[in-house]
């Protein structure tokens, strides 16, 4: 959408035809948002890669420190929705400065802080300040198109998390062993004040919204049953995917036999395919959502299949967890764009949502994953509940290709511009 007007068509798959063609350049706007999920994303992870200099400096366990990638876990299920409601009224670009203000505070904390509890409590009040980035730059990103292009910006916008974890991840991990632990929130605290400029630069002050908003106007978008539907895929999708990687390693160095060293590299393969499977799944969502978002999961349920019958051997294993990295993750622009629609005059509140039950799969399928670690699959248990997870997705996906093909849907209020009113 533009936001100086104009109404455009709706979603071609809603109709009969071909959507229009999607402009070939996307606004500066998008590229600065991904610059900054980048930043979400690295902090995110990076953890997991300091977590024994972490524990030894904080005097707990390497298990107990493990706490600190859970607490933001569940700073960002509770903190994405709740964060958006609480700032309901505020204009977008003054969301997603503050946000980012809370995000380098949560960081200088966890750089000076000294006791594991002020750890934690950092950790939280980072994560409630990335859900809360994450769903305003989500809605201001798929606003900053026509429709026919925002699966492609929220694509790119989602690709900033993505090579977080083929560049940011490494690098901070890297920078914890020559500097010590707390050099990379120190970084990434600077960075954070950096995007705040680039922010305030590039976000435009209003935002497009047809009437003052209200926690009722915003809570009635629950009552779609479209937008649960996208939910569900969300929570399905991440959580069969990252249920097998949060357990890959012993995957392939148990039954690949893959030397534990070369396992970051096998990693940086996912997560490159992962960077791939957002921008192309963007583009392809845009003319074709629902089969997009059909295909991606149906491919990744025979993947995951295909790992657990051939763990026992290195270079297929290899291949075909890039190839997760690729599939796995693809239709999840998609899904965000179609929760931000079916959630009418919310489209924030759509997106916060995504966030919580894309973090709620993870945590959940990697749960159940550590069970299965344990059961008579060994190292291959993963991998087969990431599929049944997967398959689960077909449900939602194929319910709601069905839906729309007997009621096509007209692109919401939020998006069809010419009245647009300050805020949110």
């Amino acid at each position: 959408m533009n936001l100086r007007g104009g109404i455009p068509d709706a979603p071609a798959d809603l109709r009969a035809g071909d959507e229009p063609r999607p402009p070939t350049r996307l606004p500066l706007v998008v590229y600065v948002l991904a610059l900054a999920t980048f930043l979400m994303g690295t902090t995110e992870f990076v953890v997991a890669g300091l977590l024994p200099e972490i524990a030894t400096d904080a005097q707990v366990s390497v298990a107990q420190a493990g706490l600190l990638i859970t607490m933001f876990a569940v700073g960002m299920v509770v903190g994405a929705p709740l964060m958006a409601m609480l700032t309901l009224r505020l204009p977008r670009r003054l969301t997603l400065l503050l946000a980012l203000a809370v995000f380098a505070v949560g960081h200088v904390m966890v750089a000076l802080g000294s006791g594991f509890a002020l750890l934690l409590a950092a950790r939280f009040l980072t994560a409630l300040a990335t859900g809360a980035f994450w769903a305003v730059a989500n809605v201001v990103a798929a606003g900053a198109v026509s429709p026919a292009a925002s699966s492609r910006a929220l694509g790119v916008v989602g690709a900033g998390a993505m090579l977080a974890n083929v560049v940011g991840v490494p690098l901070g991990a890297f920078a914890g062993q020559l500097v010590g632990w707390r050099g990379p929130f120190w970084a990434l605290a600077g960075l954070a004040v950096a995007a705040m400029a680039l922010i305030a630069r590039h976000v435009p002050h209003d935002g497009p919204v047809l009437e003052a908003v209200s926690i009722p106007s915003e809570l009635s978008a629950l009552r779609s049953g479209r937008l649960w539907l996208v939910l569900a895929a969300c929570a399905t999708t991440t959580g069969g995917v990252l249920s097998t990687y949060s357990y890959i390693a012993p995957l392939l160095t148990d039954r690949a036999g893959l030397a534990s060293g070369l396992v970051p590299l096998v990693l940086v393969g996912f997560g490159i395919g992962a960077l791939a499977g957002f921008l192309v799944g963007g583009r392809l969502g845009d003319r074709r959502p629902y089969a997009t978002t059909i295909t991606a999961p149906a491919v990744t349920t025979v993947l995951l299949l295909a790992i657990c019958l051939l763990a026992g051997h290195a270079s297929p294993t290899i291949a075909l967890i890039a190839l997760l990295g690729l599939f796995g993750l693809g239709a999840n622009p998609v899904l965000i764009a179609l929760a931000v629609r079916f959630a009418g005059r919310a489209p924030t509140l759509g997106s916060a949502l995504t966030v919580s039950a894309f973090n709620l799969g993870t945590a959940v399928g990697s749960w159940i994953a550590g069970f299965a670690l344990g059961s008579p699959l060994g190292a291959t248990g993963p991998a087969a509940v990431g599929a049944v997870i997967a398959a689960l997705t077909l449900i939602p996906t194929i319910t709601l290709a069905l839906i729309l093909r007997r009621r096509p849907s007209p692109s919401p209020a939020w998006i069809t511009g010419g009245r647009c009113a300050p805020g949110r």
